[in-house]
């Protein structure tokens, strides 16, 4: 019996334009199954998902180094892994000093950071809706921060600044291209699966309890650890092996078709 579902945003519950179809909110609420957003996205960029589809469970947010919920005074921590500061200020040194050009943002619970508004910062407010802070990151020392991402539409300069920030060996923080323009770092406790075993022990759910849908390669710790892998049918084949069903694109409601075709 499924008793709790789990799923990805970008590709996955989300269409291109970075939508929830009403098509896809409908069959989420009709299910009657408590649902989680599991994604690398900050709450703030969550939220509008969250209130679209009625979620008062337990969310996933920064990968798994946050899990919490939404209530009416605000986002209620559960759970979280916050970046070290002093690998954060490892990591910016050479961000600064060496990758200027590169866009560098970084996200605490309730703020998005930039010390400036760049062509980065200016792309991802226009798909996230929301607004950078700006501030001098030296005034962020006692701030608990989650994750550092990097933009950049130079794939030759994104590849360098990957290799350089690998090349540091902080054994702390987990460093991840997302597609070709995005460079993700937080917490290497920062895990999806991490924050699936912490709601399967709360809800004292078993494997073949779970259903999570994914596109990428950062969802295969999700994946891995339910018993029902649903992957959409957008995602590169090297993942599509790892699902138990495949269902239609993230632009065809494939999160509603999953949903639907297992209830029935």
């Amino acid at each position: 019996m499924i008793k709790h579902i789990f799923s990805d945003m970008d590709g996955t519950l989300l269409d291109s334009q970075g939508n929830v179809s009403d098509t896809n909110a409908n069959a989420v609420k009709d299910s009657g199954i408590p649902f989680t957003l599991v994604s690398a996205r900050a709450p703030m960029e969550m939220e509008a998902a969250i209130t679209k589809l009625g979620l008062t469970e337990p969310q996933i947010g920064f990968n798994g180094g946050l899990i919490y919920q939404k209530t009416d005074n605000g986002f209620k921590v559960l759970n979280d892994n916050p970046l070290n500061m002093s690998s954060f200020w490892q990591l910016m040194k050479v961000i600064q000093n060496n990758f200027s050009a590169v866009s560098c943002s970084c996200y605490g619970l309730n703020e998005w950071y930039a010390e400036k508004i760049d062509s980065g910062i200016e792309y991802e407010s226009k798909l996230t809706g929301q607004k950078a802070t700006v501030t001098d990151f030296d005034k962020l020392s006692d701030t608990k921060l989650y994750k550092i991402m990097m933009i950049t539409f130079d794939l030759e300069l994104m590849n360098k600044l990957n290799t350089a920030l690998l090349r540091l060996h902080i054994p702390d923080v987990s460093i991840k291209r997302s597609g070709d323009n995005y460079l993700e770092i937080t917490s290497n406790l920062a895990q999806k699966s991490k924050g699936i075993k912490y709601i399967q022990k709360l809800e004292k759910l078993a494997k073949e309890d779970m259903v999570a849908f994914g596109d990428g390669h950062n969802d295969l710790p999700m994946l891995t650890n339910v018993g029902w892998p649903i992957v959409m049918d957008n995602a590169p084949d090297e993942i599509k092996q790892y699902g138990k069903y495949i269902t239609k694109s993230n632009d065809d409601n494939g999160v509603a078709y999953g949903i639907n075709h297992l209830l029935s």
